[in-house]
């Protein structure tokens, strides 16, 4: 019975896998594929050379990459610490007022991400909402509000906040209310509960809301052309121009399987130096 529910499994499992495959690994292979193709070229009929690995190096695409690295760090740190409060008290506290902020959260995914960027454009820029207001009340704008990295990292904030906040408060609900009574009632501080009990207790969400967030905004492009203009450019972006208007395939799949190895080093690496049995207290 055992076997046949297994043979049951794999076969009920094949059409998955094979969308998978065809949806993401067959894509992935050939953008692999043509990074190793001499530059300026549209064809895999030719020899590997490596060469587009070469140019990143030497043409300074490095330095876009470590922008898009540290803005995605920036990003998450800041999110994870406005989205905790928040999360514990969709959690543990508002009870039925949760599913109206889940709602009013969910609600800002149906506008288009574009279209939320430009509003904060027309607010920030000069001229724009906050600095009329500013010079209608007090005389002075408001200078200096764009194109800059700290409104390229605020528009990452705000466009993946989502992504933290729901994996937060799911890690938060999965820490029993018992562990955090039994620990007040011993005497531990609140700063104790939050270190000893609710951090580890709720490392699954952090680990999952970290890595969206990370990865998500690693790979972000809006926020750095449309908050950021031409202050800082991003990974992204060049992959952009060098399919677009550079007309390098060999060129942008190398800066794409770049970030692509980077990001997947770093949160593997992440996953496995973080032992969630142990944090939880599961050893075994």
């Amino acid at each position: 019975m055992d076997a046949l529910q297994r043979r049951l499994g794999t076969l009920y499992a094949v059409p998955a896998v094979a969308l998978l495959v065809l949806s993401f690994v067959a894509p992935l292979l050939v953008v692999a594929a043509f990074s190793t193709m001499p530059q300026g070229v549209f064809s895999l009929l030719h020899l590997p050379d490596f060469s587009a690995y070469g140019t990143l190096v030497t043409q300074g695409y490095w330095q876009s990459l470590l922008w898009s690295l540290f803005m995605a760090f920036a990003a998450t740190v800041i999110l994870f610490v406005i989205s905790w409060p928040l999360a514990f008290g969709m959690a543990k506290v508002f009870k039925r007022f949760t599913l109206v902020l889940t709602i009013g959260v969910v609600l800002t995914l149906f506008v288009s991400e574009n279209i939320r960027l430009f509003g904060w454009v027309l607010t920030l820029m000069k001229g724009g909402l906050i600095d009329g207001y500013l010079g209608a009340w007090f005389g002075g704008g408001l200078e200096g509000a764009l194109y800059n990295v700290p409104v390229i990292i605020f528009g990452l904030v705000y466009v993946y906040f989502p992504f933290m906040l729901f994996p937060l408060a799911q890690g938060i609900a999965m820490v029993p209310d018992d562990a955090r009574q039994a620990a007040r009632d011993l005497g531990a501080s609140r700063w104790q509960i939050l270190t000893e009990i609710d951090l580890p207790l709720s490392a699954p969400g952090i680990v999952v809301g970290s890595l969206f967030t990370f990865v998500l905004a690693t790979g972000a492009l809006a926020e750095a052309k449309l908050l950021g203009g031409s202050a800082v450019i991003v990974m992204a972006a060049e992959v952009e121009t060098a399919f677009t208007y550079g007309q390098d395939w060999p060129l942008g799949s190398a800066l794409s399987m770049t970030l692509i190895a980077i990001v997947a080093v770093l949160a593997i690496f992440t996953i496995a130096r973080i032992d969630l049995d142990s944090i939880m207290g599961r050893r075994g």
